[in-house]
Formats: C-alpha cells, structure tokens, sequence
C-alpha cells in the first residue's frame, strides 16, 4: 500500500485541463480551503492561461511534470476523457489521491483496472457524480427508505448543446470521448443518482440509440449517439425506463428521476432543484429545501437557509469538500468512489451491447 504524501496539514492540489469543468474544480478548491499549486495543460501556454486563470501559483509542462513534482497531495484529472486513465493511474501510482472527471476511461476494463488500483494503492480516488451532492436527493433517499418495496424507476437527461451541426465538440469523438458519447457523458450520472437514491442495482437492460445530426462541421460523420432510450430491470425487481438526449431543444440540464414504491413517490428534478415532489393515493405535495426541516441526512448539504437557491457549484463544492475530508481519514457517506466510476463504465458497455446485438442484455 502506497502512503499519501503529506508533508503539511494544508492539502495541496494540482488539476490537468483549465477548460470549463477545471474552473470548476478549481473554484471548489479554494472553498474547500485547499491551496491550488499547479495547473498542467496540453501546452505551456495553455497551462500559463490556466494557471493565471484559475488563480494557482505554478503552470507545469505536463501532467507527468505535475504529478512527478513533489508539491501536490491530490490531482484533479479535468481532460478529454481519453486522457483519464494514463493520468490518472501515474497518479496512484506517486501516492497522490486523486479526483478525475467521468468516465474514468473509454471503456469498462480499463476503468475496472482503475477502481482495482486505487483499491491496492489505498488512495482516496473519487468521481464527480456531484448530483448525488443536491439536499434534495439525499432526503429523497432518506424519504424512500421508509416507503416500502420500489416498483417503478423512470426519467431523463436532456440537454440541447449539440442540437445543430455546427455545434461540436471533442465528445463526438470516440477517439476522444469513447464510442458511448450521450450515455457515457450524462447517462452515467442519471444511472448513477438511481442506484444512489434506490439503493438497488440495475441488472438487465434493453437500449435503442440514434444520432441525429449525422454530420458535424468541424468533425464530419457523426459516429456516437445523439440520444438514447433504455429499459431496465433491478435486482428487487423493479422496472425502469430512462431516456437520455444531447438533441432536445429548450432542455438545457434536465436530470429528472421519479420513483414510485408500495406507499409513495418521489421526484427529482435538477431545472428545479429546491423542490422535491411526494406523491401519496390521498395527494401530492412539492417538499421546499429548507434546512430546519429536511432530515438529518439532508441537511449537512444544506447550508443555506430556505428561498436561497442552491445549485450545480454547490453540489460540487459539497462533493470536493467530502472528498478532501476523506483524504483526511473522516467517512464521508455517499461519497462516488472509482468503484461507482467503473460501475458507470460498466453500464455504458452494457448498454452499447444491447444496442449492437438488439435485445436484453444481462449487467
């Protein structure tokens, strides 16, 4: 088992990639308390950007450069996703903890590989399933817990950002992004939030996909899915039905989740995440988020009090913030490990496989 280096009580971070989802990170960084030493990048100038960008004290030639340097105790992995995994694993292998951006890899086994190697590494290694972090989700999952067996879980992922053929992105490219683009991208967050919430693994399924811009601009012939349409059943016995799109016009981040069980419903959806909706035969009601009444598992993500709105940074400051508690010996509950990474990962090959052979196909 490798040891953690720390050579000061100040846990000091470095991220490669100062793109959007890097500026993110770095934002939860610095709420966290951490101190931000280095950015790498695909060049030095970029990494000069980054590092005046995002606030950190040094720009490094590389990611190895970065990890090899002796002044960080965690990295942030924020490149395209085919990058994951090489940095990733040099990472664990220095002793770093490390948080990287899903999916960890391209494909199943190697992100197999990588849960097993923070496992033997004994390093915190986290994923950012950050929905998991929104109050309202876990009071979902408290509240379902007491409503007896799951029968239904259905919902969706619809965003609008590759609606046209000159919208592009290196995501189309399964060189860059892997051959599962909308459902690796944001199917892997809306299986994730279902079996977080449930607490019931998903054990068959049954996938369509189409692309529908058939060509890109920048990229010509479009070789990963616009969109897509599972069903699925769960070890309890559950059924479900998700449907997952890049394409729909007007959603810009639409995660809902509802699921029905013996004595009610619940619903969650992320354009509206102050609310969650309860359902019962006798009537239904929209729960507020308010922190002097949400359960006690709820109300540690609830900082602020009820009518100020909460959203996407605060659910990934929550997230970085469990993490670098973690990395500091505290449990965190509910924290998304590379074990929930390759899950993911797994998923996506399934359903792809369903596609390719046209039937159900066992997870």
């Amino acid at each position: 088992m490798l040891e953690i280096r720390r050579q000061s009580a100040e846990l000091r971070v470095g991220i490669v990639g100062s793109g959007f989802i890097g500026r993110v990170h770095a934002r939860a960084v610095r709420q966290a308390g951490a101190r931000l030493v280095g950015i790498a990048g695909v060049s030095v100038d970029r990494a000069v950007e980054g590092a005046r960008n995002l606030g950190a004290e040094k720009a490094f030639e590389s990611a190895e450069e970065l990890i090899g340097s002796g002044l960080i105790d965690v990295l942030h992995v924020c490149t395209p996703n085919h990058l994951h995994a090489p940095i990733a694993l040099k990472a664990l292998d220095a002793g770093l903890a490390v948080v990287c951006e899903k999916p960890l890899a391209t494909d199943a086994p190697t992100a197999a590989l990588m849960a097993v190697h923070a496992q033997v590494t004994g390093a915190v290694a986290a994923v950012p399933f950050v929905y998991r972090f929104h109050p309202m989700i876990r009071e979902a999952r408290a509240r379902l817990a007491g409503l007896g067996r799951v029968s239904l879980i259905q919902g969706g992922y619809l965003q609008d950002w590759l609606l046209e053929s000159t919208d592009d992105n290196w995501r189309v490219d399964p060189k860059r992004g892997g051959p599962g683009r909308t459902i690796g991208d944001i199917g892997s967050h809306w299986f994730d939030l279902a079996e977080f919430v449930t607490g019931d693994r998903i054990t068959k399924v049954c996938a369509q996909t189409s692309v529908v811009v058939a060509d890109r601009v920048s990229s010509g012939p479009v070789l990963t899915e616009d969109l897509a349409t599972v069903q699925f059943a769960t070890a309890s016995g559950a059924l479900g039905s998700v449907a997952v799109s890049q394409v729909a016009p007007g959603r810009k981040n639409r995660l809902f989740l509802e699921i029905s069980a013996a004595s009610g419903s619940l619903a969650f959806d992320q354009e509206n995440p102050e609310h969650l909706w309860l359902g019962g035969r006798a009537g239904s009601q929209a729960l507020v988020r308010d922190p002097l009444t949400l359960s006690d598992a709820a109300r540690p993500y609830s900082p602020l009090p009820a009518g100020h709105a909460q959203g996407f940074h605060d659910c990934f400051d929550a997230f970085v913030a469990d993490t670098y508690a973690a990395i500091g010996g505290e449990h965190r509950e509910g924290l998304p490990t590379f074990d929930d990474g390759s899950r993911a990962a797994h998923l996506t090959d399934v359903v792809l496989r369903s596609v390719k052979e046209g039937g159900w196909i066992a997870c």
